[in-house]
């Protein structure tokens, strides 16, 4: 802010002026105080355009669209004269910079910032469009950012909705790069166009340049990316890239309404979210800023000049070079003593926003992990995917559905010591309770994420755990080789079961409604000292009595065999690329025979078809009970397939290249193929409820996904920015994805 020139007036109306905050060619801003002590900034008209009727009534309009929106997130109008000889306007006073000069000295913006700011911007737009206008200048100059929230400011060149503008068609007013395609070509613009520069304005924060170019040859150019062009949104978190390209798309009934970002972004309320929301040398800057313009005093009374006294315009822009315009000031007081202590009290808030939230924990519930309540369990999705139902009655939650390309925010969040789970184990669910491989082995509330039980020292760190009928299933830690069940619900043991003196249970590989199938070692049957004969087992688990036991073949391994049931039909894989089918009932072996090299060891099979499904250049069907092939699906230029999941008829699984497909399991006909699900790493697990098909990445990269499960178009993925090194795992528990990653443990909205 520059002080007073001998040009300047000292007073406009009954506002006393305090200094220049900046000029241009329509005129010069302000910063001046009420009689009662409130801060505003003033905008003046220069004197040879006030004597222009033509630009008296773009000023008039501008008054009038200025005082029709009214609300949390812009800066309203205080005071006008627009018929004076010299027309001016005073809004509120905004301590804060906007956000190009926030990004120039800081540089991008953290996500929870970005995410605020976005959550803010759309809630100003609501408050614009509700007054029957669109503001078609959205820009991050025109964006300010004070300590407790965002401001819009700046509705120069707002029009109606209903079309009464002060611009032609065919007429391009706005900012290049940041104005809308429909915009740019000269045409009606409606509430989506701002949707459009709100998605520019969001990139901007995050990456610190234009999606569109920076430092295009021409105005022209960039226009012509925003029209043509696809906008680059490398370095936006994850978490946002889908909003944004979805705020982007160039069909504008196609990009979410301000209403649907809010909801999107803030699910809690856009008030939670802004606390404590600016990076800490931002807040620091703002109250230095705050410190210096509230404790600053009016020029001694003088002559109020002549307002045709306006010398040549400086150069500066119109905009406040760092600080624009306003929030509202602390409420007058007229003492100076006290106006002083207020300024300061207001200060002491402005800067200990942090401390207050961390006294407080006044963050939005989806960041906090505080839970509101939860659906009704569901049965846990089998071990290559599962279908299941959203959650009804009076303990299901109705959770908004976020505009496309916009993922849910976690309804809770957990963090876990390194190494105490097993991060490639499937997850489970069972009543309400969440179950993750582990030591120790934990459950979970699925609606608060609180531990339930925790039993440790039961669990063989990176075995398998199965569930039915309410029970747990495991191998034993120790050396006894016996086969444990625990109470779900209590985490107590329910039984143990010893095969014989000699045998000694190694894994479990699968299970059905009857029993639990093992792989054993038979140290009573042995070549030499260290090579025992190994088999396979099945335990009611009812009982926990042996049901059958079988050998395998000299040589076979037993650590890494991998297994499912369809059926009659026991499936498994092994670490010498054999794939193997036995009987459930007898555990006769139908047939086995070597498969391909790319393999992932768990079988899928299709049930109903008959089919074991195998992955690799091709996705090849084989009949269950011939081992004889019955189609192959070819990827068509694609560089193959990974192991595919099957839910009801439908098989879906992910590319080498990326992409998701859908096809008939009978068939092997391809029902549709999803390119880009919207993140580099294409999921490697999938589940479906209703008519949403979910899944998971096994790279940190991807994340959970989202697609149409009827079209494979893509709608959110969510991805928390962590780089562990490890899968995602997700499952469904009524209306809830639960959902790991590493060591962190999520419960999203199933939306």
């Amino acid at each position: 802010m520059e002080t007073l020139r001998p040009d300047d007036p000292r007073e406009l109306g009954s506002y006393r002026l305090l200094g220049r905050l900046g000029a241009g060619g329509m005129g010069r801003v302000y910063l001046a105080r009420s009689p009662g002590g409130r801060t505003v900034a003033v905008k003046v008209v220069r004197p040879e355009l006030a004597a222009d009727p033509d630009f008296r009534n773009r000023f008039q309009h501008e008054v009038e669209t200025a005082r029709a929106v009214s609300g949390r997130y812009t800066a309203p109008v205080v005071d006008a004269a627009p018929d004076a000889a010299l027309p001016w306007l005073a809004t509120a006073y905004v301590l804060g910079p906007d956000l190009t000069d926030v990004v120039e000295a800081h540089g991008a913006l953290p996500e929870r910032t970005v995410r605020a700011l976005g959550a803010g911007l759309a809630a100003a737009l609501q408050e614009i469009h509700a007054a029957g206008l669109v503001h078609r200048d959205l820009k991050p100059s025109n964006v300010l950012l004070a300590a407790d929230g965002p401001r819009v400011i700046d509705f120069g060149i707002a029009r109606a909705v209903d079309g009464n503008r002060m611009t032609q068609t065919g007429v391009v007013v706005g900012s290049p790069g940041y104005m809308s395609p429909e915009q740019a070509m000269g045409r009606d613009v409606g509430t989506a166009g701002d949707v459009f520069s709100l998605g520019v304005v969001l990139a901007f924060a995050a990456t610190g340049r234009n999606v569109f170019g920076e430092g295009a040859a021409s105005h022209a150019a960039l226009l012509y990316q925003v029209v043509h062009g696809e906008p680059d949104v490398t370095g936006v978190p994850q978490s946002l890239v889908g909003l944004i390209r979805a705020c982007l798309l160039k069909d504008p009934a196609r990009r979410p309404a301000p209403a649907e970002i809010v909801a999107a972004l803030a699910p809690g309320g856009v008030e939670g979210l802004l606390t404590d929301w600016l990076p800490s040398a931002v807040a620091s800057t703002i109250a230095t800023h705050a410190a210096g313009i509230l404790d600053l005093e009016a020029p001694e009374p003088a002559e109020v000049l002549s307002t045709s006294g306006f010398g040549p315009p400086p150069t500066m822009p119109i905009a406040a070079p760092g600080y624009g315009q306003a929030a509202p000031a602390p409420a007058p007081v007229t003492a100076p003593a006290a106006q002083a202590a207020s300024r300061r009290r207001f200060l002491g808030l402005a800067a200990g926003v942090a401390g207050v939230a961390a006294a407080g924990g006044g963050t939005a519930w989806w960041l906090s992990g505080k839970d509101d309540g939860a659906g009704k369990d569901g049965a846990s999705a089998a071990a290559g995917g599962g279908t299941a139902e959203p959650a009804a009655g009076a303990d299901a939650e109705d959770f908004t559905t976020p505009p496309a390309g916009t993922a849910p925010q976690p309804l809770w969040h957990k963090s876990v010591a390194e190494d105490s789970i097993a991060t490639t184990e499937r997850l489970l669910t069972h009543g309400g309770l969440l179950f993750i491989s582990g030591d120790p082995l934990v459950a979970y509330d699925v609606r608060s994420g609180k531990q339930r039980w925790s039993r440790k020292d039961v669990l063989p760190f990176g075995a398998p755990l199965l569930l039915a009928d309410g029970r747990l299933y495991m191998a034993d830690t120790d050396t006894s080789g016996v086969l444990k069940a625990l109470d779900a619900t209590t985490g107590e043991e329910a039984w143990r079961s010893r095969l014989g003196e000699d045998l000694k249970v190694e894994k479990t590989i699968a299970i059905d409604a009857k029993n639990v199938y093992v792989t054993v070692t038979d140290y009573a049957d042995s070549r030499s000292a260290t090579d025992y004969r190994t088999g396979v087992a099945a335990i009611s688990h009812s009982t926990g009595k042996k049901v059958w036991l079988q050998k395998r073949d000299w040589g076979t391994a037993d650590y890494d065999v991998e297994g499912t049931v369809s059926g009659k039909h026991l499936v498994y894989a092994d670490s010498s690329r054999n794939l193997t089918v036995r009987d459930t009932a007898t555990g006769t072996q139908l047939w086995t025979k070597k498969i391909g090299d790319d393999w992932t060891w768990r079988p899928t099979v299709a049930p109903g078809a008959g089919l074991v499904l195998l992955p690799g250049t091709t996705l090849t069907a084989i009949d269950v009970e011939t081992g004889r092939s019955r189609w192959t699906l070819s990827p068509n230029g694609r560089r193959g397939f990974d192991n595919p999941t099957v839910v009801d008829g439908v098989l879906y699984t992910a590319d080498h290249d990326g992409g998701v497909w859908a096809a008939d399991v009978g068939t092997g006909r391809k029902l549709w193929l999803c390119e880009d699900p919207g993140a580099d790493q294409a999921p490697a697990q999938f589940l479906r409820a209703g008519g949403t098909l979910y899944g998971a990445s096994a790279m940190d990269g991807g994340g959970v996904f989202a697609l149409d499960a009827k079209t494979g178009r893509a709608r959110w993925v969510y991805n928390d920015n962590k780089d562990p090194g490890e899968p995602w795992q997700v499952t469904i528990s009524g209306n809830r994805l639960l959902a790991t990653h590493g060591y962190e443990v999520y419960a999203l909205p199933a939306v």
